[in-house]
């Protein structure tokens, strides 16, 4: 760090100016070895991918007609339309979870509604044996 007193007089202070050329120099030496050891820090991840077979399994001649489950903003359920109360929802999801094929479970959320009744919903859902569950986008 250098010091300076102005161009003249008796009455000027020092000045003290920081040297920035040097942390630069480290911030550009630290960019270089941070780039150097990304690759190096990678790993890959296992990705299970379907495998091709000789015989090849048919999907079911008649797929069960999906589950339409609506959350409006007030934390109302309306199963395909209907209200259900909240009680209803597991017997109700316990039922269908044992049908085979399994129908899909399609959940609309109003925009306003709350995330905790959803994640409820969910939880629900998935204790009670559900495998297929999608999201549906509200327009």
């Amino acid at each position: 760090m250098s010091f300076s007193t102005g161009s003249g007089g008796g009455n000027s202070t020092p000045m003290g100016d920081i040297n920035v050329t040097p942390l630069v120099d480290v911030m550009l030496v630290l960019l270089i070895i941070f780039m150097l050891n990304a690759p190096l820090t990678s790993y890959p991840v296992p990705v299970d991918l379907p495998q091709p077979t000789k015989n090849p399994v048919d999907p079911p001649p008649d797929p069960p007609l999906p589950i339409r489950l609506r959350i409006d903003a007030s934390g109302q359920l309306f199963w395909d339309n209907s209200p259900l109360p909240k009680s209803a929802l597991k017997p109700s999801l316990l039922v269908e979870a044992t049908r085979d094929p399994q129908p899909t479970l399609e959940l609309e959320t109003s925009p306003d509604a709350q995330y905790h009744t959803l994640a409820e919903v969910l939880a629900t859902a998935k204790n009670a044996g559900m495998i297929k569950i999608g999201f549906v986008e509200t327009l």
